[in-house]
């Protein structure tokens, strides 16, 4: 269980973890798409989301796991399968009710963090990108953009499927060399809510039986 977050952050968003100054060749069409769901996130004080997390082999996901969302600028809270990852900003929190353990550390430099700007922002990054056509996902039609690295570092495509109209992402889609696959599906979109004031705060005296591990 304490392997899932860690999957999560930094297995299936490694588009950030590359950067390369290879030629590219970027689709007018998506790079505005692209742009405005960029735009769009950035311009909210805060965004809600529920997620199907999904991985699987050679284009087929066999494992699901639902999970929930919240950001503020540069804050975030993520809660899966009974484990839940908090960045105040300054640090990353990573509780598990299962395993009774807290581990907090601060982020490095190749850290990953879950948001939906990683996604919109790193093909500037080392990736050819093309605009597809439309698709519907999950009852919405969504706008196809496919990006493929021009350096090896392990993926070989990517699908990003964006609302057009809303400016938002809605499903992501990575399949990499070793054959395996990963999802997200995003639903039940919110933003700009009243939040708690201590939503991205770790309150240590909630955790007075947890083991917990400061790096």
């Amino acid at each position: 269980m304490k392997s899932i977050l860690k999957k999560i952050t930094v297995g299936v968003f490694v588009l950030g973890t590359v950067a390369t100054f290879s030629a590219q060749k970027i689709d007018a069409k998506a790079k505005t798409l692209l742009d405005a769901v960029s735009t769009n996130y950035k311009a909210k004080n805060n965004v809600y989301f529920k997620f199907v997390y999904g991985t699987g082999n050679n284009k087929k996901v066999t494992k699901t796991e639902p999970g929930i969302f919240y950001s503020a600028k540069d804050k975030y809270k993520l809660k899966i399968m009974g484990t839940e990852q908090i960045f105040d900003g300054n640090k990353i929190y990573n509780i598990s009710s299962e395993d009774q353990e807290v581990t907090i550390a601060k982020p490095t430099t190749d850290s990953q963090m879950f948001s939906p700007l990683n996604y919109v922002e790193e093909y500037k990054k080392g990736y050819n990108v093309k605009y597809i056509g439309k698709i519907t996902v999950n009852g919405v039609k969504a706008d196809q953009i496919k990006l493929i690295p021009t350096k090896n570092n392990g993926i070989k495509e990517v699908n990003l499927f964006v609302n057009g109209a809303k400016k938002q992402l809605v499903k992501l889609e990575q399949f990499s060399t070793d054959n395996s696959v990963s999802v997200i599906a995003i639903s039940n979109y919110k933003e700009n809510q009243t939040l708690s004031n201590t939503l991205f705060s770790f309150n240590k005296n909630q955790y007075k039986d947890y083991l917990i591990t400061e790096l």
